[in-house]
């Protein structure tokens, strides 16, 4: 199911409960209740319910775009080290710096052709792409400088490799859920006692209120969504993107 359509049917099916909860309540109501006064500790707790529920939502976002910026760091970083690998190998023999830069477009083409579906899918990495990783550490581990210059030019191609290898297990360790399971029964419940504190403030069947409540209400639904499409970076609507690769590879 599209995202879209998702975020559509969760913001109507919180406008549609909250209207329905009213017209019920209304009907059931007895005909002498007051629905004139509401008493202040009541409209004091209503405040504090919305405040407090508005500080945890404003966290719970601002920790899920972190993890998505954190991704999008991961993938910057993986990509510039490969290219810095494939423009410093310039300075090694013909055949050993082609050999290289191969083994690097091969690595680079199965992260954004398949990997990227298998991780979006799966939730994983590719044995294919830990293959090539390895093969590109033994290209350059492996050759022996001939000249000084091409030794000034060997540790910085290792640090190159580290830092890719690093980028890659962080984008590895970020691609499951980060909002804990009790943080989400938190949102959730203090959705429903933020949305029931409504109804505590005798809310009535004007078109006005009944109008309020549902658009309430959808906001909260919205946020919600926006909390789990950003809570993995890599599987959902909103992820982080290829295109540090496509950028330094266009060739790929």
């Amino acid at each position: 199911m599209p995202e879209w359509l998702v975020l559509t049917l969760a913001m109507l099916a919180a406008c549609a409960v909250v209207v329905i909860v009213t017209l019920v309540r209304h009907r059931a109501a007895p005909d002498d209740e007051d629905t004139s006064e509401t008493p202040d500790v009541i409209e004091y707790m209503t405040m504090w319910i919305g405040v407090v529920y508005a500080i945890v939502l404003g966290l719970a976002i601002a920790g899920v775009w972190e993890g998505r910026s954190a991704a999008e760091d991961h993938v910057q970083a993986e990509a510039v080290a490969l290219h810095e690998i494939s423009a410093r190998v310039r300075v090694y023999p013909a055949d050993i710096r082609d050999q290289i830069r191969e083994d690097v477009n091969a690595y680079v083409g199965q992260v954004v052709h398949t990997e990227w579906k298998t991780m979006a899918d799966d939730g994983r990495l590719t044995p294919r792409g830990d293959e090539l990783f390895y093969r590109i550490r033994a290209d350059v581990t492996d050759y022996r400088p001939r000249t000084d210059f091409e030794a000034q030019a060997y540790q910085p191609l290792l640090d190159q490799v580290t830092a890719a290898d690093q980028a890659r297990s962080a984008r590895a360790d970020s691609m499951g859920a980060t909002m804990p399971g009790v943080v989400w029964f938190g949102l959730l419940a203090g959705a429903v006692i933020t949305i029931g504190m409504v109804f505590a403030l005798q809310i009535r069947r004007t078109v006005r209120e009944l109008v309020l409540a549902g658009l309430f209400s959808a906001l909260i639904a919205f946020l919600l969504f926006l909390i789990w499409d950003f809570d993995a970076p890599y599987t959902r609507g909103i992820t982080a993107s290829v295109d540090p690769f496509l950028n330094l590879f266009p060739h790929i």
